[in-house]
Order: structure tokens, then C-alpha cells, then sequence
């Protein structure tokens, strides 16, 4: 009998190890990467883009576009909504956390910020907004410009708070991340009138391309060495667009476009690291989010085709206002018919410090 109980006690710490190594894993290359990140000098995180990485800016703008209310944010920290639009934290938060600095990324504008927060990195990203300025106008948030405005206002603050030359220091070795797009086809080109009199979709893609190549020349301008730039998702497999389209596998007239554009802005960003000497990483959102969907398997997601939010299928911001949601968000690839779960946000930030540890951190 005591042979037998000593048995049992051996499968039990062999089951709980077992169920550890992942986290331990996990914990051990967070901690890799923080000594990488240290090696290289890395100070903050710096955001810019559309709500794929705004963690609460648009809440103190005349806008409909915010979520910050239920429920989003429900599996936050403290369970309560930030503006974030997912469930949870977003790839970016990931990113400033394993890098370590802070646990998550605060918006520029959250009247909660202090001082003190400032040198450790901030988003002046904004939902809804995208490359084009003209797509942030119809729905009243930050433009691009805007956004670089606002790290203009950034940079004034770091060099009152520590000096001209420890502000300089911080930003030369922040890492900068941009992640937009998708708005200027789902919100302006495909909804509004203006664009598509003035362009054909591919030359609306290679405004969009100077747009993004002008904004990287101003933050070069302004100190900045390293930038991740994370590529358009699969816009035809949205819940959203293929409800409005009326199909229920992924949408391939979208799908061209994003694939067009990423091809377009790579191109750019290679002329770019060639003739400017700036470290720039893509991030291929759309070859993750796709291989999420087509193998869900691989990451432990049973449900790709709608959102945990209501219905999942058309709901995302006010509209999501209030709904039940799925029970494991964990299983979905998005959170609304839009939005990724964090979940699906962590897969795509493993992704881009794989990236950066290659091609920035060497």
C-alpha cells in the first residue's frame, strides 16, 4: 500500500510538471528576450495605428468609435474596459512586456498618465484611423499627422522631464511600432465617394504606400531607429465583410487587395532600410491571421469564422455594447466581427519579437 501511495505521488509531481513546462518555457524566453532588449539598448515602445493598437486614446474624442465599455476588456488585468478593442491586452502589450518596461502600453491622451510613465513608452494610436488622413477624418480620431504631432508633443515632454540628451538617447533606441490599413479600404475606399474618383484601387494603394513612407521619413526625422510595421490582415476573412458581402468562406476580392498592398509596402520598407540605414522589421499579419484560420489546431482555436461578441458576425464597438459573449474567448481567432482576441493578439506579437530578435536585435 505505501509502494502504491508513493507511485501516485510520482505521476502526480510528473502530471504537474508536465503541465508547468509550458509557462516555464514560456518564462524562460521572456527572460532571453529581456536580456536581448537590454543588450541593445532598447527604452520604450512608441505606437502608432488604428485600433488594432490603440489602447484608449479615442476615449477622450468626439467619436462613436471606443470601446470602452463591456464588453470589452472583460478579460483585462482587473476585468474592466480600457478602450482596447479585444477582451484582453494587445500585441503591442505583449511586445513592451517581454521587452520590460511595462506591463502594458498607455494611451497618450488617458488623462491618467504621469510624468513618470512617459519614458517608458506610449501609443498615440487611434481606431478607426489609417495611412490615408482623410480616412481618420470621417470618423473625427487621430490622423496619422495627428499622431506624429502627438509624439512631437512626446519628445517636448521627455527633454523638460530628463534633459535634451537622455530624451534624444530614449527615443533613438525606442522601438517603434505602426499597425494600420485596414481602414483606409473598410471604412473610406469601399464606404465613402472621395477616393474612388479620385483613384483606382491600386493607385489608392500606392497613395497609401507614400502616405506610410512620408510618416516613416518623419519619424526618422525625429529620432527614431527601429520600427516593427505590421502588414493588413486578411480584410476578406472578417466576420464584418462577410456578412456584408453575403459570403461565409473568406472574401477573395478583399483578400487580393491586402495582399497587394502588404507586397507594395514591403517593397517600400526594403528602399527604405537600403537608402535611410533605419532598422525596420514587417510583421506579416495576414500569413498568421490566415494560418490561424486554416489551422486552427496549431494554436488551440476551435472557431474562425465569428466573433465571441454577440451574434459574431456584424457587432464590433457600440454595437458590442453589452453583449454576451462566447464562454472560452481563448478558442476564437476574433473577438468582434473585426477585431482579434487577445489570444490571437499574443500569437501575432510571438511573431514579431521572433522578428525582432532575427533582423533588429543583432
Amino acid at each position: 500500500m505505501a509502494e502504491m501511495r508513493m507511485r501516485m505521488r510520482m505521476m502526480m509531481m510528473i502530471m504537474t510538471i508536465l503541465a508547468l513546462l509550458p509557462l516555464l518555457s514560456e518564462a524562460l524566453a521572456t527572460a532571453e528576450m529581456r536580456k536581448i532588449a537590454a543588450r541593445n539598448n532598447v527604452t520604450c515602445v512608441l505606437v502608432f495605428g488604428d485600433s488594432s493598437v490603440d489602447p484608449g486614446n479615442n476615449n477622450v474624442l468626439h467619436t462613436t468609435m471606443k470601446a470602452n465599455f463591456l464588453p470589452y476588456g472583460k478579460d483585462f488585468f482587473n476585468g474592466r474596459p480600457t478602450g482596447r478593442f479585444s477582451n484582453g491586452i494587445l500585441a503591442t502589450d505583449f511586445i513592451a512586456d517581454v521587452v520590460g518596461y511595462t506591463k502594458t502600453i498607455p494611451a497618450f491622451l488617458d488623462p491618467n498618465v504621469k510624468s513618470a510613465d512617459l519614458p517608458h513608452g506610449v501609443s498615440f494610436a487611434s481606431a478607426a484611423s489609417g495611412y490615408d488622413d482623410l480616412t481618420a477624418n470621417f470618423s473625427n480620431v487621430l490622423s496619422l499627422s495627428r499622431q506624429l504631432k502627438s509624439f512631437m508633443h512626446y519628445k517636448l515632454h521627455l527633454t523638460r522631464l530628463m534633459g535634451k540628451k537622455n530624451a534624444g538617447d530614449t527615443i533613438r533606441n525606442a522601438l517603434f511600432v505602426m499597425s494600420m490599413g485596414t481602414n483606409d479600404f473598410i471604412q473610406n475606399y469601399y464606404l465613402e465617394q472621395t477616393r474612388p474618383k479620385q483613384f483606382t484601387v491600386e493607385q489608392y494603394q500606392n497613395y497609401l504606400v507614400s502616405c506610410l513612407s512620408h510618416s516613416i521619413q518623419e519619424m526618422q526625422r525625429l529620432g527614431g531607429t527601429r520600427l516593427v510595421l505590421v502588414g493588413v490582415p486578411p480584410l476578406g476573412c472578417m466576420p464584418l465583410v462577410k456578412t456584408l458581402t453575403g459570403e461565409t468562406t473568406c472574401v477573395e476580392s478583399y483578400n487580393k487587395v491586402a495582399i497587394s498592398l502588404n507586397s507594395k509596402i514591403q517593397k517600400k520598407l526594403e528602399n527604405i532600410t537600403k537608402t535611410s540605414g533605419m532598422k525596420i522589421v514587417f510583421v506579416d499579419a495576414y500569413d498568421i491571421i490566415e494560418n490561424a484560420i486554416n489551422n486552427p489546431e496549431l494554436y488551440g482555436l476551435t472557431e474562425t469564422s465569428k466573433g465571441c461578441c454577440g451574434t459574431g458576425t456584424i457587432e464590433f464597438g457600440e454595437s458590442c455594447r453589452g453583449l454576451k459573449t462566447c464562454t472560452d474567448p481563448t478558442k476564437y481567432v476574433f473577438w468582434d466581427s473585426v477585431h482579434p482576441t487577445e489570444k490571437m493578439y499574443k500569437i501575432i506579437a510571438e511573431k514579431a519579437l521572433q522578428l525582432l530578435d532575427a533582423k533588429i536585435f543583432v
